[in-house]
């Protein structure tokens, strides 16, 4: 098979893409794969999140309305966090800080201003943050999982040369030159009249990362022993993930005038923290017993049992 046609291709699946493009034209107007894939995201993450409150006996209309306040905050958090690490750039173009129809978010800016929103929110409303952000968090890994299938159509957020199993093959003229570094270039080939690289598809590791943290997270939820366990599960677990991944990639933010990837340094200090709530917690369980957060849920949903039970022996009493 002829593959020097595909503009992304992985050669040890024999699956790829013949001519890849990064948006399509609704009445004139482009409009981004990157900007859709991640609406589809957002979406997504607020049936989650939404189901699960829902399932804990909550009330649903707080987790969305939270969900609504912080969304479009999380977005300039996102490109916030990447243009003040982009800085050198963006001072010389100024006009460009506000263009996202390229890519530039930064899902850790994002992340922290949701986190920021959410608890304002909760207190506005008198609601236990921990509580709701055990929920939000399921909706925030699918938005994350299925958000960075946007890198595949923008060619980007992939790591260093690879001749692994899930090796990514791309047309060197599809990617921002600004993700070439030294080692990717050297290990540039040619194949008919076109250039390649081959690289770790990073995106697609994060994506599986989340996606597998979240169908874990899901089912060990019902569970939890304490208030606040999922949110603390996922600073450790996506903070594992994301410092090994960020170790691969070849775009990686850098704290200013260092070699310091930033997302790596806050990965590893979130997972360190994350671990350390964990066990600070469960050790306050063993000694005290759940929470009067966790353990008020519990009664509102033993009751709420109770009372479809009752409805439904009496539904049964009269249909006999």
């Amino acid at each position: 098979m002829n593959t020097d046609n595909f503009d992304i291709y992985f050669p040890y699946l024999g699956v790829g893409v013949e001519h890849l493009n990064n948006s399509i034209s609704v009445f004139g107007f482009r409009i981004a794969y990157y900007g859709i894939i991640i609406g589809i995201g957002m979406m997504l993450g607020f049936l989650i999140a939404s189901m699960d409150y829902k399932r804990r006996g909550l009330k649903v209309d707080d987790i969305q309305d939270m969900g609504l306040y912080t969304v479009i905050f999380a977005i300039l958090g996102a490109r916030a966090y990447y243009v003040i690490f982009e800085w050198d750039y963006y001072s010389q173009h100024i006009d460009e800080i506000l263009n996202i129809r390229q890519g530039g978010l930064a899902i850790y800016g994002g992340i922290i201003v949701s986190i920021i929103g959410c608890t304002i929110f909760c207190r506005v409303r008198k609601i236990n943050v921990l509580s709701m952000m055990d929920s939000a968090i399921l909706g925030l890994l699918i938005g994350q999982s299925v958000g960075r299938w946007g890198n595949f159509f923008n060619t980007e957020a992939f790591g260093g040369p690879t001749d692994s199993f899930l090796a990514m093959r791309i047309k060197e003229a599809l990617v921002n030159p600004n993700m070439l570094n030294d080692e990717v270039l050297l290990n540039s080939f040619k194949i008919g009249e076109n250039l390649f690289i081959q690289v770790h598809p990073t995106f697609f590791y994060e994506s599986m990362w989340n996606l597998c943290t979240l169908v874990i997270f899901y089912l060990m939820a019902p569970k939890k022993k304490f208030t606040g366990q999922i949110f603390f599960q996922y600073l450790l677990c996506y903070g594992v993930g994301r410092f090994w991944i960020e170790g691969l990639r070849t775009d990686s933010l850098y704290l200013w005038g260092t070699n310091i990837a930033v997302s790596q340094a806050l990965s590893g200090l979130l997972a360190v923290l994350g671990a350390g709530l964990i066990i600070y917690n469960l050790n306050k369980v063993k000694k005290n017993g759940p929470d009067a957060a966790l353990s008020a849920e519990l009664n509102a949903l033993k009751a709420k049992s109770a009372d479809e039970n009752t409805e439904k022996g009496s539904e049964e009493a009269a249909e006999s």
